[in-house]
């Protein structure tokens, strides 16, 4: 079994409907996964998976050396860090930053009446000087503008030292500065060799950091294509995957797309 993801024959059915189709995928310690597909190809999904938070209808799921439905889930999800608009939505605005950050050491969302020490405090504090947000850290969470929740929960996802990173979307809603601040950001984050296996799930290739080795594609819950970035990201899948002819471009490290001319 891989040792970080290893998924074999999975599937998820829901009604006559399959968000995911016999998926076989492995992720090793150390790489880093980009995830690209259309709305609906089942990325989110499979982030659910990954992260313990949802069981397949079909196939196993290898998780962290653990097979999903034979491990308690609430021991395996702390050795997740899992960055997702399903995180803020439970966490209330007027929490203070620094608390959405160091109440992971707990699995919380929201402050109550369990105490950190001056080590969690001072993780806390590090993780948000990382991602650029440190003087936010009195702040209110629903105060924040979408970029700055964004690298919140990024640094939220690093506070238990996770050996899995899971990324729904981070650049979601972000403006053209904001993106290209988290992509560095990210970048740095791949290229750390203590930094945990990522994954990270995008529609758009553009935002996909310098540093990311791997991509699986998908269109409607299956595989298109999966493999190492430089041989798998060509213009052929890509244009598989969305369902239209497209071009795409390299610039140094990075990708564009556009419709093919």
């Amino acid at each position: 079994m891989s040792d970080v993801l290893s998924f074999s024959g999975v599937g998820v059915t829901r009604g006559a409907q399959k968000l995911l189709d016999d998926i076989n995928w492995d992720v090793e310690e150390g790489e880093r996964w980009v995830v690209v597909g259309p709305n609906g190809a089942g990325k989110s999904t499979l982030l659910s998976i990954a992260s313990g938070r949802m069981h397949p209808s079909a196939g196993v799921a290898g998780i962290l050396g653990e097979v999903l439905g034979a491990v308690d889930v609430f021991e395996l999800r702390p050795r997740i860090g899992l960055s997702a608009a399903t995180i803020a939505d439970r966490i209330p605005n007027a929490e203070k930053v620094s608390d959405v950050v160091v109440t992971a050491s707990y699995g919380m969302v929201g402050r109550w009446r369990e105490k950190y020490d001056e080590f969690d405090h001072g993780r806390a504090a590090e993780l948000l000087e990382e991602m650029g947000v440190s003087h936010l850290a009195e702040r209110r969470f629903g105060t924040l503008s979408e970029g700055e929740r964004k690298r919140v929960l990024i640094a939220r996802a690093l506070m238990t030292d996770p050996e899995l990173m899971l990324l729904d979307e981070p650049a979601a809603g972000l403006d053209l500065g904001a993106r290209e601040d988290l992509v560095g950001r990210l970048s740095t984050l791949a290229e750390d060799l203590d930094a945990p296996a990522l994954v990270l799930v995008t529609h758009h290739v553009e935002e996909i950091p310098p540093g990311f080795t791997d991509i699986l594609m998908l269109r409607e819950g299956r595989v298109v294509a999966a493999g190492p970035i430089e041989s798998t990201l060509t213009a052929e899948n890509l244009s598989e995957t969305f369902g239209m002819p497209l071009e795409l471009e390299q610039h140094g490290e990075r990708w564009s797309a556009r419709a093919a001319r």
